[in-house]
C-alpha cells in the first residue's frame, strides 16, 4: 500500500483478520503501521474513524489480556498487554482510559504502585486525555523518580499531551536543566509523535532554538535524530 500497489482500505481489511491474534510480535506490527497511518490521517477528515478502527481492532485483545498478569504467562505477554492497553488508551477507549485514571491516581498517592510494564501505557492515556494539573503531577513524578529509567519513561510520554500551550510546556522543560542533553531529543520526538498540533509546534521549536541544539550535539548522532523524528 505503501508503494501505491494496493489500496490501504485492502491493508485495513487484512488487519482485521488478526483479532484473534496471540503473538507480540504480530500485534507490535500491527501497531506500528496503524501508528503510521493514523499520523498521515490525522490531516485529514478521517482521523477520528482511524481511531474507532484501532479500539475496534485492540479491544478483543485487551479484554482477554486484562490489567493483571495472569499466573505462567511469559514475559512477553507483559510487553503484549503494555502495547494493547497503550494504544486503546491513546484512542480514547473508554473502559481503558477509566481504569489508567484510577490506576494513576492510586499510583500518585502511593496506595498502588503501578508496575513498570504499566507505567507507560497509563501514563501515555492520562496524559492524551489530561490536562494542566496531569501534565503537572507528571512533571512532579519526573523531579521524584530516583531511577534514570522512570525519568526517561515520563520523558519518552510527555508528548501525548494535546492542549497547544501545554505542547509548549513540555518543549520548554525539554531544554530545561531537569532533562539531561542526551535525553533532550526523546522529549521533542515524543511532542512530534503525540499529535498534528504537536508535530508543528516541534518543528517551529526546533527551528526557534537550531543555534543552542546544533551547538549541544555538534553534528552527532543525536542532531540526525532529531532531525528524523
Amino acid at each position: 500500500a505503501r508503494a501505491g500497489i494496493i489500496s490501504t482500505v485492502e491493508v485495513l481489511k487484512v488487519m482485521e483478520a488478526f483479532v484473534n491474534e496471540p503473538n507480540y510480535t504480530v500485534w507490535s506490527d500491527l501497531s506500528c503501521n496503524l501508528g503510521i497511518l493514523s499520523t498521515l490521517l490525522s490531516h485529514t477528515d478521517f482521523h477520528e474513524e482511524i481511531q474507532v478502527f484501532v479500539k475496534d481492532v485492540f479491544s478483543p485483545i485487551g479484554e482477554r489480556l486484562g490489567w493483571d498478569p495472569k499466573p505462567g504467562e511469559g514475559h512477553l505477554d507483559a510487553l503484549l498487554r503494555g502495547l494493547v492497553l497503550g494504544k486503546l488508551g491513546k484512542a480514547g477507549h473508554k473502559a481503558t482510559l477509566e481504569e489508567a485514571r484510577r490506576r494513576f491516581k492510586d499510583h500518585v498517592e502511593g496506595k498502588h504502585i503501578l508496575s513498570a510494564d504499566l507505567r507507560s501505557p497509563v501514563y501515555v492515556t492520562v496524559l492524551k486525555h489530561g490536562d494542566s494539573s496531569t501534565l503537572d503531577t507528571m512533571l512532579k513524578l519526573h523531579k521524584q523518580a530516583d531511577m534514570q529509567e522512570e525519568k526517561n519513561r515520563i520523558e519518552r510520554v510527555l508528548g501525548a499531551i494535546s492542549q497547544p500551550e501545554l505542547i509548549q510546556k513540555v518543549l520548554t522543560f525539554a531544554l530545561s536543566e531537569e532533562v539531561r542533553p542526551q535525553d533532550t531529543v526523546s522529549v521533542i520526538g515524543g511532542v512530534a509523535g503525540g499529535s498534528k498540533q504537536g508535530r508543528k509546534a516541534a518543528w517551529k521549536f526546533v527551528r526557534d532554538n537550531w543555534e543552542e541544539l546544533y551547538n549541544r550535539y555538534q553534528g552527532g548522532f543525536l542532531i540526525s535524530r532529531l532531525i528524523k523524528v
